[in-house]
């Protein structure tokens, strides 16, 4: 048994021929074109891409490639990060060197629970994969010396801070030209309402500061014009003043004095009670002293 193995071993396979003989030539090199195709396929792999999305946080590129590395050969990883802090956007993109493990991947790890969420997972066509997909995904990332929070929230001269009004202002013109051109209504504040208008001095002249007429009669424009007028003296006018005299005051001084001659008479009679009190008492001890004498 074992000599009539080697010897079937040993043996040449048969050459397949054509049930045709005219088509042989073609089915041999259709047959050859097929070696090629399996020889090719055992050699090279197609890779395939991978899209990871919803990670939690704290996982950067080296836990996402040890951990992503059981499944299979890991040939570039890229997390998507913030150009503005650095930090992770929460969705990255994995190539494994063969298309059928990145397939394997996505189905076991699609739902699967990481960290309180649950990671989604799809496989990526390769004509949908972009060319620059990849691109810096070698080199290792490094946080922003100077990010793009820093560089906004710095300090600035006053000439720089209108030089920016002046560029939103500008860029928001050209927005409502952009609208009106498309035949869209639509108006908003935006940043033009946040400038305080300049006044014309035209109007700062004639308009008045308590109400929103016409110019009063008390403006000083008014008044300069008419001391500019030259006026005649048959035309002047003949304006009556009429002083009309204190007349609280006057009552003020009346009561005044009236009440300082009650006071003055008041006194008066008590001078004189008191007089009238003394010549008494002056008469009393008289008679008494002459009834002693008797």
């Amino acid at each position: 048994m074992t000599e009539s193995k080697a010897e079937t071993a040993t043996k040449p396979a048969k050459e397949l021929l054509a049930l045709n003989p005219k088509q042989e030539s073609e089915f041999k090199k259709k047959v050859q074109e097929v070696k090629k195709k399996k020889s090719g396929k055992a050699s090279h792999l197609t890779p395939g891409v991978v899209y990871v999305g919803h990670l939690p946080l704290g996982l950067f590129e080296p836990q996402l490639k040890s951990y992503f590395e059981q499944f299979g050969k890991v040939l570039r990883l890229r997390l998507s990060r913030s150009k503005k802090t650095g930090g992770s956007k929460g969705y990255a993109f994995v190539e494994y060197d063969c298309d059928e493990v990145a397939k394997i991947v996505a189905e076991t790890m699609n739902n699967y629970l990481m960290g309180e969420r649950l990671i989604k997972c799809h496989v990526i066509p390769p004509e949908k994969v972009h060319e620059k997909l990849f691109v810096g995904s070698q080199r290792k990332f490094k946080k922003p010396s100077h990010p793009a929070v820093a560089r906004y929230n710095k300090k600035r001269t006053a000439e720089q801070i209108e030089k920016m009004k002046d560029k939103l202002l500008r860029k928001e013109s050209k927005l409502r030209k952009r609208l009106a051109a498309h035949g869209i209504e639509y108006d908003f504040p935006g940043f033009a309402a946040q400038v305080p208008q300049k006044k014309k001095s035209s109007d700062s002249m004639n308009a008045s500061t308590c109400s929103d007429d016409t110019t009063p009669v008390c403006t000083p424009s008014l008044l300069e014009r008419r001391k500019s007028m030259v006026v005649d003296d048959d035309d002047a006018d003949d304006e009556i003043v009429i002083k009309i005299p204190a007349a609280e005051k006057d009552e003020e001084c009346s009561s005044s004095e009236e009440e300082e001659e009650e006071e003055e008479e008041e006194e008066e009679e008590e001078d004189d009670d008191d007089s009238e009190e003394d010549d008494d008492s002056e008469s009393e001890e008289a008679s008494e002293e002459d009834a002693e004498a008797k």
